[in-house]
């Protein structure tokens, strides 16, 4: 190691007996290091506060809390456990050093000290050391670049799913206000559900942010449908019925062709999963195709309760809005039947945070 490279580095030496403490000084200063004796575990945690050294000579046989034990504790400590140790002692039994090792410590140095070995041994462990820092800060440096590449790329994913909420959105002011209640309150429910544990392992932080952007678009295909149908305030015929039934597929094609085109798009990906299956019903009762339970994704299970409510409590009801409390009421009477029964549970929990 160069000169202008050990400026700065320091090594710990913790001995009780200050004849060694003098002659590893010595060493550790002729080497080119700055030397940090003390004479306790108690002296040596207070100046592990004050300036975390590069290495520490770690002595076994101490009063109060020996070497052992003390190395034990700083492996345990996140903000010591990768400090190199070396052990410095008389003890060379074969156990002594397995007992070490299995601690934590990188060597051992044996009593009484040669002088060329003690700085081997040391320039040895600190160019490790200095050369795993620096492996460390190139690799989070590496994440970090990966992490802004990835943030540019969902950003532009987003982009293109807000463009096609914005087309939807220009044929009703009331298709709007709906869109913008479903990605809220999938983004709300999605959340809860990650504290339960039947849907932990199921929903990661970036199922949230897609299902945010992704349900909006539950409906995009009635732009294919015609507007006396979509618009028309009264019951459907059967025939028209089957005309809007339509709407799953055309948006499900839609997003897929998008997709076709964006191989990595997260978002459009579920938006297409849940345009095509979030009239799917628990029981399997509901169209497309008839799925039921699991089967159906889970992106649709909860964007086909959220739907359900907005609706009902929207100016969208040709009924007219209904009270929170009722449309409450008709969900968790349609769970098990309609509705995925555990996720109505959670919900009933936190329904006083739906918009």
């Amino acid at each position: 190691m160069k000169n202008n490279e050990k400026q700065g580095v320091n090594v710990l030496i913790v001995d009780d007996v200050i004849a060694n403490l003098i002659i590893l000084t010595e060493i550790i200063k002729k080497a080119g290091y700055v030397a940090r004796p003390v004479t306790s575990v108690r002296q040596a945690m207070d100046a592990i506060t004050a300036l975390p050294p590069n290495l520490i000579l770690l002595d076994i046989t101490m009063p109060e809390i020996d070497g052992f034990e003390y190395c034990s504790m700083l492996k345990k400590d996140v903000r010591t456990r990768d400090i190199p140790v070396i052990f410095i002692s008389a003890m060379t039994t074969p156990e002594s050093k397995t007992r070490g090792f299995s601690l934590g410590a990188v060597d051992f140095i044996v009593k009484p000290f040669d002088e060329q070995e003690v700085y081997l041994r040391v320039n040895t462990h600190i160019k490790l050391y200095r050369m795993q820092q620096e492996l460390e800060e190139y690799n989070k440096h590496l994440q970090r670049m990966v992490n802004e590449q990835v943030r540019k790329i969902a950003d532009e994913q987003k982009i293109i799913t807000f463009a096609l909420m914005r087309l939807v959105a220009r044929r009703n002011s009331n298709i709007k206000q709906h869109m913008e209640s479903l990605g809220k309150n999938a983004r709300m429910l999605s959340m809860s559900l990650q504290f339960s544990p039947k849907f932990t392992k199921l929903i990661p932080n970036e199922f949230v942010e897609a299902i945010e952007v992704a349900a909006p678009l539950c409906d995009i295909g009635k732009s294919a449908i015609p507007d006396e149908i979509v618009s028309k305030r009264g019951p459907l015929t059967p025939e028209e019925n089957l005309v809007m039934e339509r709407h799953v597929f055309e948006g499900y094609e839609l997003l897929t062709e998008i997709f076709d085109k964006n191989k990595n798009n997260y978002f459009v990906k579920m938006a297409a999963e849940i345009a095509l299956n979030h009239h799917e019903k628990w029981d399997g009762t509901g169209y497309p195709t008839g799925l039921k339970g699991k089967e159906i994704p889970l992106s649709a299970r909860i964007v086909s309760i959220l739907d359900t409510y907005i609706i009902l409590t929207g100016p969208m009801n040709p009924k007219g809005p209904m009270p929170h409390e009722m449309v409450m009421d008709i969900i968790n009477r349609g769970a098990g039947s309609s509705f995925d029964p555990d996720i109505v549970d959670v919900l009933s929990k936190v329904q006083r945070q739906l918009k």
